[in-house]
């Protein structure tokens, strides 16, 4: 390996949605950064299996008028 071309590996703390921390080594940031997560597997809906649908502009409407029986027989 070359010398002096890799980050620095070092550990920081990640702080979850619910407030919770655990320490990890990473690159990010310098040694002791903390990093905040907006999205994490307690509160995402692909490990939550939570699934809300957001309407916005009433787009959800306009593709179910369109192809809401589509490949439907009857």
């Amino acid at each position: 390996m070359k010398k002096d071309i890799h980050p620095d590996y070092h550990e920081i703390n990640i702080v979850m949605t619910d407030g919770s921390e655990y320490k990890t080594r990473s690159t990010y940031g310098a040694a002791g950064a903390t990093m905040r997560l907006d999205i994490d597997p307690k509160t995402h809906p692909a490990w939550t299996g939570e699934h809300r649908l957001v309407d916005s502009g009433g787009q959800v409407a306009k593709f179910n008028k369109r192809f809401g029986s589509f490949g439907l027989k009857q």
